[in-house]
């Protein structure tokens, strides 16, 4: 039976699996058939980070190192914003910190495949709706808000992406059928299973359960328990009826994904941050900007607003644009005093250094950071958390991280639901929606050391009961004899 007839014992209707099949031959007439086409795959070390992550690319190439099956697990992902990437990493680092090769399989990245194509016209119109809810409130109001919390919600939105997700496989031909596949979102683990890979982990984002993340046949892992419960109820998923519920050997609440780099020495990492708050020295401000257009403007006033407190030694700013060149130069527009911070730009081993720096050295003035390399993008925040007293972000996948967290305003619905676990573990505040909010929280985050206190305490309190330890927990599912 095709996974779009039937979901976990619930029966599509015929009208919905018509359209998933309409959907699916409009995708092979749009981006071609590769169905009968042989991908040869090797594999080579991630130059980026593979040798801080122990992440070697599996590539479409005979030129490279052959799969490990005995010692190797396949992490599966897609860059869809920064969030699925970051997971991805998580999962990598938690793999090597237990002994195996962990192996990136990119589906994005086969830009020559149905596949690749497929996807990368997907995540340009997903970035579009997100750009476009930012910058216009009404679509962002009647669209972007219902479609991304209450669309990507429903049983018939998983039906069309099983059919679609069918057009993915021919790139797994040669992937050895019994090595653990974590796939860190949902269309390479949906692939996988369409694929006959037989220890399917689906690693699911987010605090807000949406059918958009189901792929059967794998086990789903959650990072709260209220999403676990979403899930295996399929909570929501239907609105016109009760579903019948998930088994419960395909759903297991795992914690928090977060790497092992970050959790190594965190009771440090807070007591370093206690000791800066009781000193009165600078507090350091890690801004994680995206390719969003409203936000741009929220960070630009936030940054307006601390450029005194930076001149006075109260502040230091660590501000990273990820690969969004256009985002720093439209920031640099906005705020022109910006033009004498010091640039850390495609200069990954620089980063690296200065994020050493700091760590346990001294800080001060403005930082910028820009890497055209998307691992270098991504990771770059990873560095820079461990030394930042106060991570400012939307609550996105970040909602999640052992850092003190100031959560401005969402890109989508199911969003919200990250800044909510935050705050109610005590290691983030509340989404704060609107820039009074925003600055609003921010002074007192700056005047009323408890806050920050609090979180830093309660982020010692989360690691004690393991809340952060899913993406190890992710590993033993995928590597147990027998996972269900």
């Amino acid at each position: 039976m095709n996974k779009y007839e039937r979901i976990f014992n619930n029966p599509i209707p015929a009208s919905i699996q018509r359209k998933a099949l309409r959907s699916q031959a409009k995708h092979l007439k749009k981006f071609g058939d590769d169905r009968e086409t042989d991908y040869p795959l090797s594999t080579a070390l991630n130059p980026t980070v593979g040798e801080l992550l122990g992440i070697h690319n599996i590539e479409i190439s005979t030129s490279g190192a052959p799969i490990d099956a005995s010692k190797g697990i396949i992490v599966g992902n897609i860059r869809m914003g920064f969030g699925h990437y970051r997971i991805a990493m998580a999962i990598a680092s938690a793999a090597r910190a237990k002994g195996y090769i962990p192996y990136w399989f990119d589906l994005h990245a086969y830009s020559q495949t149905t596949g690749g194509k497929l996807i990368g016209h997907l995540n340009a119109l997903y970035s579009m709706g997100s750009r476009w809810s930012q910058k216009y409130p009404l679509f962002n109001t009647l669209f972007w808000e219902p479609y991304s919390a209450e669309a990507f919600r429903q049983l018939k939105y998983n039906a069309q992406d099983q059919a679609m997700t069918q057009l993915m496989t021919p790139v797994y031909r040669h992937l050895p059928k019994d090595m653990p596949f974590v796939g860190t979102h949902v269309w390479p683990a949906q692939a996988a299973v369409h694929a006959g890979m037989k220890r399917v982990i689906n690693v699911i984002p987010d605090n807000w359960p949406m059918a958009l993340h189901l792929a059967e046949g794998s086990i789903h892992t959650v990072q709260t328990p209220s999403s676990y419960q979403g899930y295996l109820t399929l909570n929501g998923m239907d609105p016109k009826k009760t579903l019948n519920p998930m088994p419960a050997d395909q759903i297991a609440y795992t914690g928090h994904y977060i790497d092992h780099e970050l959790l190594m020495d965190l009771q440090g990492d807070c007591a370093k941050r206690l000791r800066r708050l009781e000193k009165g020295e600078a507090l350091r401000i890690l801004l994680t900007i995206g390719g969003a257009g409203a936000q741009q403007e929220i960070y630009a006033q936030l940054i307006r607003d601390l450029l005194p407190e930076v001149h006075r030694n109260n502040v230091v700013l660590l501000i990273n644009v990820g690969d969004h060149k256009n985002v720093w130069e439209a920031l640099l527009n906005a705020v022109p005093e910006l033009k004498t911070a010091v640039t850390h730009f495609n200069a990954w081993d620089e980063t690296v250094a200065y994020a050493a720096s700091i760590l346990d050295g001294s800080a001060s003035g403005i930082h910028v950071f820009y890497h055209q390399d998307i691992f270098a993008a991504v990771y770059a925040t990873n560095l820079l958390m461990r030394a930042s007293d106060l991570l400012v972000t939307k609550p996105s996948e970040l909602a999640f991280y052992p850092v003190p967290k100031l959560m401005i305003k969402r890109v989508g619905g199911h969003e919200a639901w990250g800044a909510v676990r935050a705050a109610e573990i005590g290691d983030g505040t509340i989404e704060c929606d609107t820039l009074p909010r925003i600055q609003t929280m921010m002074r007192l985050l700056l005047s009323e050391p408890q806050l920050l206190r609090s979180m830093n305490e309660s982020i010692l309190k989360a690691q004690s009961i393991g809340i952060y330890d899913g993406a190890y927990r992710v590993i033993d599912l995928a590597t147990q004899t027998n996972p269900r």
